[in-house]
């Protein structure tokens, strides 16, 4: 895995401070069928702060 992933979702209950990731693993898909951009991709990884 990247030695920093860095995120700026707050929401996140995996981020952290300076935005980093504290996620064991990322797990990300593409919206679309062959994602060209950023922007056609989501991250599953995401669970929100309780």
């Amino acid at each position: 895995m990247a030695k920093d992933v860095l995120c700026e979702v707050n929401s996140c209950k995996y981020w952290g401070a300076n935005n980093k990731c504290n996620a064991s693993s990322i797990y990300v898909v593409s919206r679309s069928k062959q994602a060209s951009n950023s922007e056609e991709t989501d991250c599953k990884t995401f669970e929100p702060k309780i």
